[in-house]
């Protein structure tokens, strides 16, 4: 199919729909030095409640779609599908508006190549509600366009023409796209599409399978991993054990003689080999005699001492009312530790560094920030550099991060031929960017009707989304908190008259950033486990208690809703039955309520999960059983971060650095049952990704206080 366009029309509406969604939080920055303080709590609460909204070009649909000869349509999508079913949601958009069947529509990603860039990257559970308006215009005026030649084909007029599964008629004429489009070069682009009405769609709203299924069943060559290129060699980068370490020197006499090594490549932020074998280049790392420059050896205590509230810069991120003061104050404090991504695949890549252009074949989630990395560090243009997405075997805001891809150019480079490089499982846990450890202390105060007069929570976490590729290093100074720390920060009781919440900052001695759902699990666990005490304290049932303190709002009313629904869904009761106990929490993020009710037992001391019931209100579900199966892992996901998942720091090294030594949940750990049941409390999708991952520390933690009698105020959560 042609890839020109009209150049009568630019489509600048639709530039403005997806760029004019910042224009609310560039005003309020330009004004943040004027009322410093109220302005920053506002642009803090506007990006905790919004949904992140696309962030690349829509001014071309053939960016966007590509027709074959078969009729069958290929959507490039900016969107990373990292296992989370992205590419299934976005193609039931697409066929609904293109009047196409699921079997007619092929989802890839868009290599950089294309122009099909998002600059909001693959997070943040926005895949499907930041897409949803632009995609389904943009398919929309696909289908338009064929319309158009269609009818110059067929003789009719526009009006007179219908479309069905990709096949346009009039009377008893009929043209498939494929057929529309043979011969055209000059396409005409309608100025303003028009979308269908979303009670005619077919397939947004309903179930189908994935159409990465097969592929996954059969083993296709798709993740990172896989990636090959003709004569192909390996790399290997020589990394330190220490925490802070910084190159000095390294003799390399030993390594270049080694079975298989072509060159060792040192520059000066990294010693590189590249080999004929993954083995070979492994091998002759460990002959590398690398001098580094390490500071005294840091210990775990040392780590927590540093991560307590007081300790850093703060930033009241919410106020209302008074501060709390006085002898009838609770007081509470919670911690979580030092966590690791730990996903199934390790980081992989192969570059090709030619004389001017280079191709990158990475397991990614920032395509255009990675193409920028490897341009600048090659010193090109960055329309020389082609980065090709693979599929991601597990991504959770790892795949943010990638150094490995400048590395393995550089070696390419060197060299002449394509380098492949890929973390070993001790790389990964050992240069991880992990998640950071928080402490929290919650205060609160009962008024005379067993309902809280006050509530404040305080909380030092260290960087999420600062230092990070994602963040500009303007919004720091601007908004005075970290957008990733705080996710769930916020006190969703906002009908307490005086409430607050305090984020305090520091700076860990090494690398922390992005894990899925943020800030938000750690948060919630403090929250939630404060609140439910003080429902104990109360003598009140733990749901009604958080009910009556929920305001009445359309954000409250959603969350009101999902409270309510999750504990008639379970029969919460507060009584222990045949040994188990009920747990009950609570957390909104990115505007999606959801709320868990656990039943847990203690056997042989250890905590047992016997059932989750999970409701949430992502709004319109595009795939319920996409959103159900999401649910799911963030159920999963969950319970191994709070049950078992830590990393610590023993003389001056991250540790563990393998699976086993380093805890997480396994089949026998999970619930014999998961119940996940979906609200719409609004018409539009809304995020779905991270949100279910909040309550299951807390309703955990809630249903051992009732059970055990025990507050367990750490994870992971342990009964000795």
């Amino acid at each position: 199919m042609a890839d020109n366009q009209s150049s009568e029309k630019k489509l600048s509406r639709r530039k403005f729909l997806v760029r004019g969604g910042l224009g609310t939080i560039g005003v309020l920055a330009v004004g943040t030095y004027v009322l410093r303080n109220p302005i920053r709590r506002a642009i803090l609460e506007k990006a905790n409640e919004m949904d992140l909204a696309y962030m690349g070009s829509t001014d071309n649909p053939m960016l966007w779609f590509e027709l074959g000869k078969d009729n069958v349509v290929i959507l490039h999508s900016p969107k990373i599908e990292m296992g989370q079913g992205t590419f299934t949601g976005l193609a039931q958009m697409a066929a609904d508006e293109l009047e196409i069947s699921m079997s007619n529509i092929k989802v890839v990603h868009a290599t950089t190549a294309t122009g099909n860039i998002d600059g909001m990257s693959t997070g943040g559970s926005t895949s499907i509600s930041g897409l949803w308006q632009p995609l389904r215009e943009l398919a929309a005026i696909f289908r338009e366009m064929m319309k158009i030649e269609a009818a110059k084909k067929l003789g009719v007029s526009v009006d007179d023409l219908s479309v069905k599964d990709g096949v346009v008629s009039a009377n008893s004429k009929s043209l498939t796209y494929a057929e529309i489009s043979e011969g055209v070069t000059n396409w005409t682009i309608p100025e303003k599409p028009i979308l269908k009405d979303i009670s005619s769609y077919k397939y947004v709203g309903k179930p189908v399978p994935r159409v990465d299924l097969d592929d996954k069943v059969y083993g296709a060559p798709m993740f990172g991993l896989d990636a090959e290129m003709p004569n192909m060699l390996y790399g290997a980068v020589v990394r330190p054990s220490k925490i802070g370490a910084k190159f000095i020197s390294a003799t390399t006499d030993k390594a270049e003689k080694m079975p298989g090594v072509i060159k060792i490549v040192s520059e000066d932020d990294f010693v590189g080999v590249v080999a004929e074998s993954y083995i070979e280049a492994e091998n002759a790392k460990q002959a590398i005699e690398v001098i580094w420059e390490t500071p005294d050896n840091l210990q775990q205590d040392a780590i927590v001492s540093m991560m307590t509230v007081g300790n850093g810069k703060s930033t009241i991120i919410q106020k209302e009312g008074d501060a709390l003061e006085g002898d009838d104050i609770v007081q509470m404090e919670f911690r979580s530790p030092i966590g690791a991504h730990a996903q199934i695949e390790p980081n992989g890549v192969v570059a090709f560094v030619e004389e001017s252009k280079a191709t990158i074949m990475i397991s990614t989630q920032v395509i255009g920030i990675t193409r920028k990395e490897v341009s600048s560090r090659l010193g090109w243009d960055a329309e020389q550099v082609n980065v090709i997405p693979t599929y991601l075997g597990g991504g959770f805001g790892r795949r943010l991060h990638t150094p490995h891809a400048v590395q393995a150019a550089v070696m390419s480079q060197a060299v002449g031929k394509p380098v492949k490089y890929i973390f070993s499982r001790e790389e990964e846990f050992q240069h991880d960017m992990f998640r950071p450890p928080t402490h929290h202390i919650l205060k609160g105060r009962l008024n005379e009707q067993g309902l809280l007069d006050g509530l404040e929570h305080h909380f030092v976490s260290g960087d999420v989304g600062n230092n990070s590729a994602l963040v500009p290093n303007i919004v720091p100074p601007i908004v005075g908190a970290d957008i990733g720390a705080i996710r769930g920060g916020f006190l969703q009781y906002s009908a307490v008259p005086n409430h607050r919440s305090v984020y305090w900052h520091v700076t860990l001695p090494f690398a922390t950033s992005w894990w899925r759902s943020l800030g938000l699990l750690a948060n919630t666990f403090a929250i939630e486990s404060f609140v439910d005490e003080m429902a104990l304290k109360a003598g009140k049932d733990a749901i009604e208690f958080r009910l009556a303190q929920v305001n009445d709002d359309e954000a409250g009313k959603r969350l009101k809703e999902v409270m309510r629904t999750a504990g008639e869904r379970a029969g919460y009761s507060e009584e222990i039955k045949d040994g188990k106990a009920m747990g009950f929490a609570a957390s909104v993020d990115a505007g999606t309520p959801c709320a868990h009710v656990v039943e847990v037992s203690v056997e042989d001391n250890k905590i047992r999960v016997h059932k989750v019931t999970v409701v949430l209100d992502p709004g319109l579900a595009v795939n319920p059983d996409q959103i159900r199966a999401q649910c799911e892992g963030c159920v999963i996901m969950g319970m191994s971060a709070v049950l078992f998942e830590q990393m610590k720091v023993v003389d001056g090294s991250l540790t563990p650095t393998i699976y086993g030594p380093y805890e997480m949940a396994l089949m026998k750990h999970a619930p014999r049952e998961i119940d996940v049941v979906l609200l719409q409390g609004k018409d539009t999708p809304g995020a779905v990704g991270e949100p279910p991952l909040g309550p299951i520390g807390a309703a955990i933690a809630n249903a051992i206080r009732r059970l055990t009698g025990k507050r367990l105020q750490s994870m992971p959560l342990k009964l000795t």
